[in-house]
């Protein structure tokens, strides 16, 4: 089977090996604050997670490969969540725009994200596509053989 990309792949699965490659690469620039941090105004506590800062790079990665272009405020849209707000109805926040803003930065430092001067926001690189789209054959090569 060949010509494996990204859409081919199912998301979790995806998201799931790519953030364990990043984690493994060991070239993704961490911030300090990941321990710490709310990833939006609607959450009560951080991440459980310790390496929730890969798995939202990998989030962001595969959605800007399936989008063509995407700037730091439709990525918080994207993760944000309902706030609960006790006996009143719950309403949409937006997620952290600090936490997107640092993963595009983390990601264009290792090569799988530019800016796009055209359009404005980040776009996937050569490399990047080339990267995403190995890791979902690899991803479909695992599945083949254990469906055997």
């Amino acid at each position: 089977m060949g010509g494996v990309t990204v859409r081919d792949v199912d998301a979790q699965k995806f998201i799931g090996a790519y953030s364990a490659f990043l984690k493994r690469q060991g070239k993704l620039q961490i911030p300090g604050w990941v321990d710490t941090v709310k990833t939006s105004a609607s959450n009560e506590l951080p991440p459980q997670d310790a390496d929730w800062f890969y798995v939202r790079a990998a989030a962001v990665a595969r959605h800007i490969y399936l989008r063509k272009t995407v700037g730091v405020g439709r990525l918080r849209k994207v993760h944000g969540s309902p706030k609960n707000r006790g006996s009143a109805p719950s309403h949409h926040v937006k997620a952290s725009g600090q936490v997107d803003r640092r993963v595009l930065q983390a990601l264009e430092k290792i090569g799988v994200l530019e800016i796009d001067e055209e359009k404005g926001g980040r776009r996937i690189t050569q490399s990047g596509q080339r990267d995403l789209d190995r890791i979902a054959k690899t991803t479909v090569d695992e599945e083949e053989e254990d469906d055997e």
